[in-house]
């Protein structure tokens, strides 16, 4: 069997959110944070980059560590994390790494003759003058940092604009000059914050972080977080510095507004920030975001979705899906791990959109991805804390003949597994199971229907199960 493309796309003990993805030569490389599995806050790790053929989205490649929290001269203890960076190619053929420590406002820059190797320290977005970006009088708090060059300038996007907050004005665009560091024209706001948006099109999906740039044809598409945050919206405009407009979601990590299966506004994930951007890779175009695992906001691993354009330009939203970089449906035979789940939810929602993972967010009644060991053991993840009415869906798969299904659960639980291929769909079968301190296999004679199929595994029981994986036969 083929080797198939899955999300998340990276191992699943591998934490790479806010993925800026660009193919440089015949591989796309991602760039992004890097979260520590368990870490008790945003980015603790050093950047590393992962790359893939752009023909084979499921063969990635470990490049190793680009650049570490170190190297920056404002951090010499390591005390600050490397929040989200982006890069890009400059006019003299290297590679710039933009990006923020997280408690300083400048805009930090790193350079390296190849794509995923060692980046080395350059120096600090500035004024002609010499001063700093972000600490000027009257300059808004750098952050985000997201970048285009065409030719000798660099179009640099940055921001945070929380709601309410009236100190902020929106996302801001700058161009660099062909040093890629010396301002050469002033920021602009190119997005509003919430306090400013009446009467320009943004109202309800103002401009919250994450801003990426992107230029399809003769149209820049500026992709960013919005105030409710589990969304990357879009804006379109014909100059990098002016005139954008409000088009639309292109995802959201808890399916909310998608009513293709489910209604609208029923999340389907546990909804927390997102970061990410679009990239044509071969002949077609992908969103690179992040969902939540752990049952918390600090260990967020990178998915990708295909996506298309319409004639005039705009992009529907896309759902969440396990099989996003295989071009179409698993194969519907085999093992899959539990980890791959799409769609993960319990009968008490009311946290499902929540922020920052808190409170009851982190509670043993909801279920969560994790897995055993700590931060960079090479453990194969599963799901936790499968609780009466927890259920994992997997999207999609292509069945044919399919008669039995097993899974593997451990925990203090005795119930049934429920399959369905619909989230609120009729029963096709159950699978019984019971108290069990290591992996068990359960399984039970069910008839999966032919074709193109989503399937979705809810627990009914008592306890607590772990759900490991599940084998279509």
């Amino acid at each position: 069997m083929k080797k198939q493309g899955l999300n998340p796309y990276l191992p699943s003990w591998e934490y790479i959110p806010d993925g800026e993805p660009y193919v440089f030569g015949d591989r796309v490389y991602v760039y992004g944070s890097h979260d520590r599995f368990n870490g008790h806050v945003f980015c603790l790790n050093d950047y590393v980059c992962w790359s893939a053929p752009v023909d084979d989205l499921s063969d990635w490649r470990y490049e190793g560590v680009i650049y570490k929290k170190t190297d920056d001269p404002l951090n010499p203890d390591g005390r600050m994390n490397l929040f989200a960076p982006d890069v890009t190619r400059g006019p003299d053929g290297r590679y710039y790494l933009y990006y923020v420590l997280d408690k300083v406002s400048v805009v930090s820059v790193a350079v390296c003759d190849t794509p995923a190797g060692k980046y080395e320290f350059y120096g600090y977005v500035h004024y002609a003058d010499g001063q700093r970006l972000g600490e000027r009088e009257g300059d808004e708090p750098q952050f985000d940092p997201g970048v285009l060059t065409e030719g000798d300038r660099t179009y640099l996007y940055t921001g945070f604009c929380a709601i309410g907050d009236r100190s902020r004005h929106g996302a801001m665009a700058t161009v660099l000059g062909p040093d890629m560091l010396t301002i050469v024209e002033e920021p602009v706001f190119v997005a509003p914050s919430e306090p400013y948006s009446k009467g320009t099109g943004f109202e309800g999906h103002e401009f919250f972080e994450a801003p990426s740039i992107r230029k399809r044809g003769d149209t820049y598409y500026f992709v960013y977080s919005s105030i409710v945050m589990h969304e990357l919206c879009y804006a379109t405009s014909k100059s990098p510095t002016s005139g954008f407009v409000y088009q639309g979601v292109i995802i959201s990590n808890n399916d909310l507004h998608i009513d293709t299966y489910k209604p609208a506004e029923k999340p389907m994930y546990y909804g927390g920030n997102n970061h990410g951007s679009i990239e044509k890779i071969g002949d077609q175009w992908y969103i690179f975001y992040h969902r939540h695992t752990n049952g918390t906001a600090y260990c967020r691993q990178g998915c990708i979705e295909p996506i298309v354009f319409r004639e005039d330009g705009t992009i529907p939203q896309v759902e969440m899906t396990s099989c996003g970089p295989n071009g179409g449906p698993l194969v519907g035979q085999g093992e899959y791990p539990a980890y791959l789940a799409c769609n993960l939810f319990c009968k008490d929602e009311s946290l499902y959109t929540g922020g920052f993972g808190s409170g009851a967010w982190l509670d043993s009644r909801f279920p969560k991805i994790t897995q055993d060991g700590k931060d960079g053991d090479e453990e194969v993840g599963y799901i936790a804390n499968m609780t009466d009415s927890a259920t994992a869906g997997f999207k999609y798969f292509h069945c044919q003949g399919i008669k039995k299904v097993k899974i593997k659960v451990r925990g203090y639980s005795r119930g049934v597994f429920e399959i369905k291929t619909a989230w609120d769909g009729p029963v096709l079968g159950e699978i019984p199971i019971q108290f069990a301190n290591i992996w068990t296999e359960y399984s039970a004679d069910i008839r999966i229907p032919d074709g193109v199929q989503a399937l979705y595994f809810t627990y009914k029981g008592e306890g607590s199960a772990s759900f490991a994986s599940f084998t279509l036969e």
